[in-house]
């Protein structure tokens, strides 16, 4: 086992990055920090694509620190081990995903809630604990505190299992936080992408009834006939609208466009939750009178913490979860960006890190 040397020295490292708001990528070197006693280093294996790294890289949100190495959707082969590290030791297969750091003292962080650290650290496009910027996962090594790596469960496609860092986590954390994972129940999912589509796999593995919702009747035989969907619901079809009110427990709404929410409210059930995952710069109209009359909830989650996350990884590997990929070479992040901004791709890009970053 490798321990660290307080002599140590920052850790080189290569990858992608965008130098400014045109979101192009191109090879950049730079160093992380040294492995302090409670990192792990991570030989990067595979790295999935988020929308928000496309968000990110543009400065669509405002807030863009470059140059900028995006990636959150983070599998690697642990390559080092501090000295006072338990959970991992050299060999063992990691996962990073959105967070890197959080103070670790207030009630959020007590609570396993390190997602909604008023300081929470980003995996990139963020400041670490000494002022640094921190980049992701488009490149070929990472440090990381080990309570902020997940363990990977033996067997689980890794590649596949990329993307659930992130897409599992956002729809895994609101079902469990929001009783919505119950036998029985009936669950909309709106929007089959990239979050749509592992919704419907984990709603399925409880054992729900899952209706997907969406404004393109071409996705209807892949949502019932691969995805294993009980049905499928048209927006624009107001006959299918009018039956499906008041049937549903609860709704998880993955579209990140403008779009109304009249009508998801209508279809649930009393006291029934609308869950708002997809990450809209647009803010929607709130149409309070159905809440009222129906104690209907709407709710917002950002992923989960440290613990749902790994529970949520071991319960994909459980029922064979995983996301669908289209693998890809680091030369061809920039097409798979403008790829995505189109949704043109089923339904998760993933890098193959370890065999194309050159």
């Amino acid at each position: 086992m490798e321990n660290t040397l307080s002599n140590e020295k920052e850790v080189p490292v290569f990858g992608w990055a965008a130098r400014e708001s045109s979101g192009i990528l191109s090879p950049f070197s730079f160093s992380r920090r040294a492995n302090g006693d409670r990192d792990i280093t991570i030989k990067i294996l595979f790295c999935g694509v988020c929308h928000g790294d496309v968000h990110f890289a543009k400065n669509e949100l405002g807030h863009s620190l470059y140059p900028m190495v995006p990636g959150h959707e983070i599998v690697g082969e642990v390559m080092k081990v501090g000295q006072s590290v338990t959970k991992f030791k050299i060999g063992d297969i990691a996962g990073v995903g959105p967070l890197c750091g959080s103070c670790g003292l207030c009630s959020n962080c007590s609570k396993g809630w390190e997602n909604y650290c008023s300081k929470q650290i980003l995996t990139y496009n963020s400041h670490d604990h000494d002022g640094s910027i921190t980049y992701g996962g488009y490149s070929n090594k990472i440090v990381v505190n080990e309570h902020f790596a997940i363990m990977m469960p033996k067997g689980l496609p890794l590649e596949g299992a990329a993307p659930l860092l992130c897409a599992g986590s956002t729809v895994y954390s609101p079902m469990m936080h929001h009783g919505l994972c119950q036998s029985g129940q009936h669950l909309g999912v709106v929007g089959l992408g990239g979050l749509g589509h592992v919704a419907v796999k984990f709603a399925k593995a409880f054992k729900m009834k899952v209706t997907v919702i969406s404004t393109s009747p071409g996705k209807k035989e892949e949502a019932l006939e691969r995805l294993g969907a009980d049905s499928f619901l048209l927006m624009n079809d107001q006959q299918q609208l009018q039956e499906a009110k008041d049937t549903m427990d609860g709704i998880i709404d993955t579209v990140s466009g403008p779009h109304s929410l009249y009508p998801l409210i209508e279809m649930l059930k009393t006291c029934g939750k609308l869950i708002l995952v997809g990450a809209s710069v647009t803010p929607p109209i709130l149409p309070y009178m159905p809440l009222m009359s129906g104690r209907k909830i709407i709710a917002g989650s950002a992923g989960g913490g440290m613990k749902e996350s790994q529970d949520m990884i071991d319960f994909a590997a459980k029922h064979n979860i995983t996301a669908d990929i289209e693998v890809i070479s680091m030369d061809y992040v920039n097409t798979a960006f403008e790829r995505l901004a189109k949704n043109d791709v089923k339904y998760r890009f993933v890098i193959d890190v370890a065999n194309t970053l050159k």
